[in-house]
């Protein structure tokens, strides 16, 4: 399957600005997987700008969603 990086990157989420990855999800995931942390496309817009992309963020962003 082809990367369709310039499609990906119009939902693309990541703020970060030196993101090499940005729009390559593939590579992303992998690179978070490999960090034990999660993508940021995967967090509310506020807590994604913290650039916490540790698991605990992740439960925290979406407790309502649990409870």
């Amino acid at each position: 399957m082809e990367c369709q990086k310039e499609k990906n990157l119009q939902d693309c989420t990541c703020t970060y600005p030196g993101c090499p990855n940005k729009g390559i999800c593939c590579d992303c995931i992998r690179e978070h997987r490999e960090r034990g942390e999660i993508p940021g496309c995967l967090f509310p817009p506020e807590i994604e700008k913290t650039y916490d992309r540790s698991i605990k963020a992740f439960v925290n962003a979406h407790k309502e969603l649990i409870d």
